[in-house]
Formats: structure tokens, sequence, C-alpha cells
């Protein structure tokens, strides 16, 4: 969820620490259904840029990790948490059919990989300059829905207005320009995967995973704005949900 925060304690509780520790290890076992989602279906592990994808998720979860367990460990602990099902029955739709789509984009570069789909079909081969340009947006995407992160200790994976923590709206961080910084990084990532793994038809679930996003935003923007104080008057103030001077 994309609201904003300014500050958080630090809690050392024992629930607290379980939780960073569920955490890690959901990182790690995300890095490698990465992997397996691109590499079973490519058939073959000499895929610079596939290993150059899961390089990504790895140093983004190693990155959340370092700045936000010594900073901010029950945003961890709460992301962390069972299976949570948002009480706002279009979030629950669009983040399953998200998750799917997620899956189908890498499994589906991975077999252009191996039948050459895009090469057939498109008779083209993406230039490695713009697959490693696309690497480099992957990269600053993630690096964005980082910053957001740390910006927010109300950073959660459903829409919910978090009265349980005290939750509350801010403008620190990439919050200042945009109102929802980490799904414009989310859209950006979803975009650039598809060149950076010189697959055109792993643009079909991107472009899907994009539009997800978008329509996210706007009904989470909705929700934010009628349920939680404070978030109409920073409305005002920061005018844009995704891209400055555009939406």
């Amino acid at each position: 969820m994309d609201t904003t925060t300014t500050t958080t304690q630090t809690n050392e509780k024992p629930d607290v620490r379980a939780g960073v520790r569920r955490w890690v290890i959901k990182g790690v076992t995300g890095v490698l259904t990465v992997a397996l989602f691109l590499f079973i279906p490519a058939g073959r592990l000499d895929w610079a840029m596939g290993w150059a994808l899961v390089g990504v998720w790895a140093l983004w979860q190693a990155a959340v990790g370092l700045i936000l367990i010594p900073r901010n460990p029950e945003l961890l602990a709460e992301r962390a948490a069972g299976p949570q099902k948002s009480n706002k029955t279009w979030d629950t739709a669009l983040m399953s059919i998200a998750g799917l789509a997620t899956m189908a984009q890498y499994i589906v570069a991975g077999l252009d990989l191996r039948f050459g789909w895009t090469r057939q079909s498109a008779g083209v081969q993406i230039p490695l300059a713009l697959q490693i340009a696309a690497l480099a947006v992957a990269a600053l995407a993630y690096a964005l829905t980082t910053w957001a992160m740390v910006a927010n200790a109300f950073f959660s994976k459903i829409v919910r207005i978090q009265d349980d923590r005290g939750h509350a709206v801010a403008t620190g961080g990439p919050y200042r320009y945009v109102r929802h910084p980490s799904y414009a990084g989310e859209i950006a990532f979803s975009l650039a995967a598809p060149v950076m793994l010189n697959s055109l038809w792993a643009f079909i679930p991107g472009v899907l995973l994009a539009l997800l996003f978008v329509v996210r935003t706007a009904l989470e923007d909705k929700t934010l704005q009628e349920e939680l104080d404070g978030y109409e008057a920073y409305a005002q103030q920061v005018r844009y949900r995704l891209l400055p001077g555009v939406w």
C-alpha cells in the first residue's frame, strides 16, 4: 500500500524479530522463485540478462533489509505476516492477477529464449545496448521503490487503513513529487524487463501488469482520500499520482 509517513520507532519485541526472520526467508525464496520461473522454461543457464534480472531482485531485497532492519523492522515484520486479505475486493482481485502476470512474464521470456519466438515472429533482435539501458531502468525502478519504503512506515502489501499502527500521512522522500512512487517504479520495471530479456512476447503480461498498477493507483488513491485523515490535503499539495506533469 503506497501511503506515506516520516518516522517510526524501532521495536525490539520478539515478534518483530521473528517477523524480520520470516521476511528474510520470504525474500530469499522470492529470488529463487524468480530464477526458477526464468531458467526452467529457458532450459539453459547461460543467459546473462536472466541472471542480471535475478541480480536486480537480489540486490533489491538486500538493500531493503540493510536499510530497514535497523531503522524500521516493524515494517518488514508486517509485510512478512501470514496471508493477508484486503477488505477491498478489487484489491484482492488486482493483486491476484498481478501475481499471475508477473509469473507469466518470466515464463514467457524463458520460453522465448528457448524457442526464439521474438526472432521468428518479428525478425528482430533487441540491441544489446538497449537491453543494458533497460537493465539500468529496472535497477532504478527498484531503487525508487526502496526509497518509497524507507519514507513510508505503512508500506503494506494490501490496501488498508492501518489504524492499529497509527496510520498517518506525510510528504517525505519521493512522496514530495508523486503520491504513489512505488507504483511508478513497478510500472517502469514491468515495461523494462521484456526489453532486457529480449522478449517482445513478454510485453503482453508486462503491459497487463502496468495497467493493473495504474488501476490500483486510481482506486487506492480514491480510498485514501475518503478514509485516511490528512490525505486529501496532501493530495492537494502533491497533484500527481504517478508521473509529474502527466497524472
